[in-house]
């Protein structure tokens, strides 16, 4: 796993336009999106917890959506948990004692080791009650996205590595999408993925 999450890290890959992976904007219409579909389905929304939660756009932008929901941020690091506030945590291992609505965890996965990151998936199982949202880059994408602005440190396996451990827990329902197995909403099977 990547140890060195400092300021750096993030005036590179989030804040300098010229090299920055997201646009603020683009994590707000994903948040958006999100949002929408969750409100479509009828997923009810009132805890949500973003692991690797960065600088907080995306977060930000769900509690908009979602104004009566509870927001809690977890960061791997010290740095942003320093300035913005969020809970020390791992993904492979943070626990709570109520689940949430609604779990995000993105572009995190893909910087731990094959074990780990197979743990970190049954834990976002445990993390949820309703809903994931898990934005991942997969062997697949190479060519798709811009190696100056992507962290060569992060690894990227192929789809299939993790749609069989995320089947084992959830339902792929599109957009990086993941509603927990057996959804408590109706979801018709042709818009089932995978």
């Amino acid at each position: 796993m990547r140890k060195n999450f400092d300021k750096a890290y993030y005036d590179r890959f989030y804040r300098n336009p010229k090299t920055r992976a997201v646009t603020p904007g683009a994590a707000r219409r994903q948040a958006g999106f999100i949002a929408a579909y969750l409100k479509y389905l009828e997923v009810p929304v009132t805890r949500i917890l973003d692991v690797g939660c960065g600088v907080g756009t995306t977060l930000r932008a769900l509690g908009k959506a979602f104004p009566r929901a509870h927001l809690h941020g977890v960061e791997y690091s010290e740095y942003l948990c320093s300035r913005y506030g969020w809970e020390f945590g791992s993904v492979i291992s943070y626990q709570t004692n109520r689940p949430y609505d609604l779990v995000v965890c993105n572009d995190v996965l893909a910087y731990l080791e094959d074990a780990e990151c197979a743990r970190a998936l049954g834990n976002l199982a445990q993390l949820s009650r309703g809903a994931a949202f898990l934005g991942i880059l997969c062997r697949e994408d190479d060519g798709l996205y811009d190696p100056q602005r992507t962290d060569p440190q992060q690894r990227l396996r192929t789809a299939a590595w993790y749609r069989r451990r995320l089947n084992r827990h959830f339902i792929n329902v599109g957009g990086g999408l993941y509603l927990k197995n057996p959804p408590a909403v109706t979801v018709w099977h042709l818009d089932r993925l995978g």
